[in-house]
């Protein structure tokens, strides 16, 4: 690997889902502003949509898509090529 090409300035992290409100540390070189106590120690914190806790895949749970809704567009919308 080539030398000097890494950044160095690593550091714990919190990582907050603001979908469920889930917290996991881990070392990044994310920059940021705020700041959040876990555990008595203050970390950078980086606010995420989505994290393993709450995607689909792994969580296993989808969410409800108006696939009715959906069908009927498309139906009405090419309803005029039927023959």
């Amino acid at each position: 690997m080539k030398k000097g090409i890494h950044p160095e300035n690593y550091r714990l992290v919190a990582f907050k889902d603001m979908s469920n409100d889930d917290v996991f540390l881990t070392k990044s070189t994310a920059t940021t502003n705020e700041t959040l106590e876990v555990d008595g120690v203050e970390y950078p914190l980086v606010k995420m949509e989505i994290s393993r806790t709450s995607h689909p895949y792994y969580t296993g749970k989808s969410k409800l898509v108006d696939t009715a809704g959906r069908i009927d567009k498309f139906k009405n919308k090419y309803a005029k090529f039927k023959k």
